[in-house]
């Protein structure tokens, strides 16, 4: 086989199976916080497909008129032409990459609650310490949103849950995980979405593997 069709043969594999291994990755993590394969699955698959699901919250008013493609976050922009225009800003939260990360973090501080205090305390102080490592990392960037150096949260809540709270640092570092660029990076830094030039403003809407839940997944895996 020619090496051109040799490169292009392992491309199209490792574009196979990329979603398998990110789905193992995730299914892992979640292991590791107490679910059963079942409660797990049933998680991925949630995030997976609750990353298309936008529940609008609140308008933005704005000045000047914002091009909006429905469908532009599918990657569907070329294939449907659809365009529209809007004078405003809509603040979304998204299902799979906020509501869902949320919810699983509730889960995990209540099974911190049975720890103790030191369990609860310990999430506090390494949530504080990735809230604000996120707010001061976290840059508005015109027509795409609020951006974060995808890897460096989780690692963060990783280490602050190792030294904080070693025998229980998974959900620790889950929680501190997605609490750090949710409050720090998404919440916080709300009043600048309405100086950028997006149509839409998404907490936890940039693709399935948004912040929050890359965050989280990576603090799972490491402590």
């Amino acid at each position: 086989m020619p090496i051109g069709c040799l490169s292009l043969v392992a491309f199209f594999a490792l574009l196979v199976l990329l979603p398998f291994f990110l789905a193992d990755v995730m299914l892992t993590a979640l292991g590791k916080l107490g679910l059963s394969a079942q409660e797990s699955l049933l998680v991925a698959f949630m995030i997976f497909f609750g990353g298309a699901i936008n529940l609008p919250v609140k308008r933005i008013p704005r000045e000047t008129t914002i091009e909006h493609v429905p469908f532009g976050f599918l990657g569907f922009d070329r294939l449907l032409k659809t365009r529209s225009a809007r004078q405003y800003t809509l603040i979304a939260v998204n299902v799979g990459g906020c509501l869902v990360p949320c919810a699983v973090a509730v889960y995990e501080l209540m099974r911190l609650m049975n720890f103790g205090p030191a369990g609860v305390t310990a999430a506090i102080i390494a949530s504080g310490i990735n809230i604000v490592i996120c707010y001061k990392l976290a840059r508005p960037i015109p027509k795409v949103g609020i951006a974060l150096p995808a890897l460096l949260p989780g690692f963060v809540a990783a280490l602050c849950a190792i030294v904080l709270l070693p025998q229980m640092a998974p959900p620790v570092a889950f929680i501190a995980g997605v609490l750090g660029p949710l409050v720090g990076a998404d919440l916080m830094h709300l009043k600048d979405i309405a100086n950028l030039d997006t149509p839409v403003g998404s907490i936890g809407g940039a693709g399935t593997f948004d912040g929050i839940v890359i965050s989280g997944i990576i603090a799972a895996l490491l402590a």
